[in-house]
């Protein structure tokens, strides 16, 4: 399992086009937790403009293939990857979606 850590590069960022990235960036995170890759998304409340994914992949290169599609990839936001191994999962985890 993989923790995406995404930071948004504001000054490459067009205004103009700062909407239609953003719908963009939405769409990618619904497909890929449609299909299942995207376990948990979210803001972070306390730093504007970025956010954390939980994620599962079959590999690195899977996922760094899926890290390619959001359309501030390659140079418009910081991708930082850590995979972890999920040894315990709270049963009452989709109770917390939201908060």
């Amino acid at each position: 399992m993989y923790l995406i850590d995404i930071q948004l590069k504001t000054d490459r960022i067009p205004p103009e086009q700062a909407d239609e990235l953003l719908q963009g960036h939405r769409a990618w995170f619904k497909k890929y937790a449609d299909e299942g890759n995207f376990l948990a998304v979210g803001p972070y409340t306390d730093q504007d403009m970025a956010g954390l994914i939980i994620a599962q992949a079959a590999d690195r290169d899977s996922l760094n293939a899926i890290i390619s599609q959001d359309v501030y990839a390659p140079d418009k936001a910081d991708y930082s990857v850590r995979e972890f191994q999920a040894n315990i999962i709270a049963e009452n985890i989709a109770a917390f979606k939201g908060k």
